[in-house]
């Protein structure tokens, strides 16, 4: 019954976290996004770390926030929004818009091939994220600026 709770509140704050970032600019909705992948992931490396005990409707979640987040996440680079909130895209986003939607919707389809078949245990979960690890490193290798 613990565990159906966290899902549900899991599932409930990020569709909250949805309606209230839907009215900001896209610079902000987009790092917002972006801190959900990276909960997301945080959540996966604890289990595969051992830190956090392996749960299914844990792993479910998070593997749930990428795949839909990363749906989502390259509608939030419109013309005019290269700049602004401490923005960390690069302009390879704008000037290659196809590559960066490819990759971001090959982070959603390993997501969802991976919730298909949900890891059954700690390796796993390190498997799924050495799988997921790549396709981000590639993205922010081409399409996030270096501070």
């Amino acid at each position: 019954m613990r565990l159906k709770s966290l899902v549900f509140a899991v599932v409930a704050g990020c569709l909250g976290l949805s309606v209230a970032v839907a009215q900001e600019e896209p610079q902000a909705l987009r790092q917002s996004q972006m801190k959900a992948v990276g909960g997301a992931i945080g959540a996966l490396g604890g289990i595969a770390k051992g830190q956090k005990p392996y749960e299914a409707a844990a792993v479910t979640a998070a593997l749930t926030t990428i795949s839909t987040t990363m749906k989502a996440f390259p509608n939030q680079f419109p013309e005019g929004s290269q700049t602004g909130s401490e923005s960390e895209a690069a302009p390879a986003i704008w000037q290659n818009k196809t590559d960066f939607e490819a990759k971001a919707q090959k982070l959603a389809a390993e997501a969802d091939s991976l919730l298909s078949a949900v890891p059954v245990d700690a390796a796993g979960v390190g498997a799924a994220m050495r799988a997921l690890g790549g396709t981000c490193s590639d993205c922010h290798q081409t399409y996030r600026m270096k501070k």
